[in-house]
């Protein structure tokens, strides 16, 4: 069961990624280059909030582990 639905999963992931590839070959050199820009923006920004999450979680783990060592 859960191979099936590794195998949907990525049959999903790859026909996204073509069509978004498909899309950016079938526009305009202008249009293409203004919609890579956005989502090289998209994708920066997505970055950024992954490493503030990340940051975030790393620093409350910190502090559990440090508030059960005091704790014992």
């Amino acid at each position: 069961m859960a191979k099936t639905g590794k195998t949907i999963a990525t049959l999903l992931i790859g026909a996204a990624a073509g069509a978004v590839v498909g899309y950016l070959l079938a526009t305009d050199k202008d249009k293409r280059a203004e919609d890579m820009e956005k989502l090289k923006g998209r994708i920066n920004d997505l970055k950024d909030d992954l490493k503030t999450k990340l940051e975030k979680k790393r620093n409350d783990i910190e502090h559990d582990i440090e508030h059960d060592i005091y704790k014992s």
